[in-house]
């Protein structure tokens, strides 16, 4: 225990510095858009944010086959702990997709293929916590809750291949055409953008150990007070 809190602190403390230092390379290195100005050093936090919340959900993912095949509540508040993260950077995608959008294209938001798979991606998300609330009985909770993180996950392919498989006037940053399309990465461009990508990874992995942490010492005081409860 005292070595993970350990990790944790030193996690904690990169976290803060790699944060500094990306907002650095983001304001001051990098290059200003000439169109979008400011507005579109947003990208740096907005891809980052989506690369933390997709992975999130494939830990939820994960989690969840393993507590079906093991049972072990370990997995369910593995899954709880990197939903609960995850959604918490999709709703940062989401937001910062909508200042960015409202500067290129001039309207908060649009129904494209991109947008809306994200917005539906939310939603689903968002009603795992709501299907949690409304199980009282902890074992089915689990059970269904890691059902549903399993199903879920197609939402987050269905987001990432919209772009690829729909035509979507949201740009693409990798692949075959992105430059013709308007995406890929400019000179200079590149190292604010993967050290922003770096600094979100590490920030997640350490806002979700935090998490599991915290649920599993909540868990712990709940079998203290059963068994007080039992004795007395």
């Amino acid at each position: 225990m005292k070595s993970e809190t350990r990790v944790l602190v030193v996690l904690s403390w990169l976290s803060a510095v790699m944060i500094g230092v990306a907002a650095y390379l983001v304001f001051i290195v990098a290059p200003m858009e000439r169109t979008m100005g400011l507005t579109q050093r947003i990208f740096y936090f907005h891809v980052g944010s989506g690369w933390v919340g997709a992975a999130a959900f494939l830990v939820a993912l994960v989690a969840g086959i393993l507590f079906l095949r093991t049972g072990r509540p370990m997995w369910d508040r593995l899954a709880v702990s990197a939903v609960e993260v995850g959604l918490a950077f999709i709703t940062m995608i989401v937001v910062t997709g909508s200042i960015w959008a409202r500067s290129t294209w001039n309207i908060w938001w649009t129904w494209s293929p991109r947008l809306t798979s994200a917005a539906v991606m939310w939603l689903i998300y968002v009603a795992y916590f709501v299907l949690r609330s409304g199980l009282e009985d902890p074992g089915k909770r689990a059970r269904f809750s890691a059902v549903y993180a399993v199903v879920g996950f197609a939402s987050v392919v269905g987001t990432f291949l919209s772009i690829r498989l729909l035509k979507d006037i949201h740009p693409t940053l990798f692949g075959s055409g992105a430059a013709e399309e308007g995406g890929g990465l400019a000179p200079g461009m590149h190292l604010p953008f993967f050290f922003s990508l770096a600094t979100f990874t590490v920030l997640g992995v350490t806002l979700a150990w935090h998490r599991f942490r915290l649920a599993r010492l909540a868990a712990e005081v709940a079998e203290l007070r059963a068994r007080l409860t039992l004795r007395s």
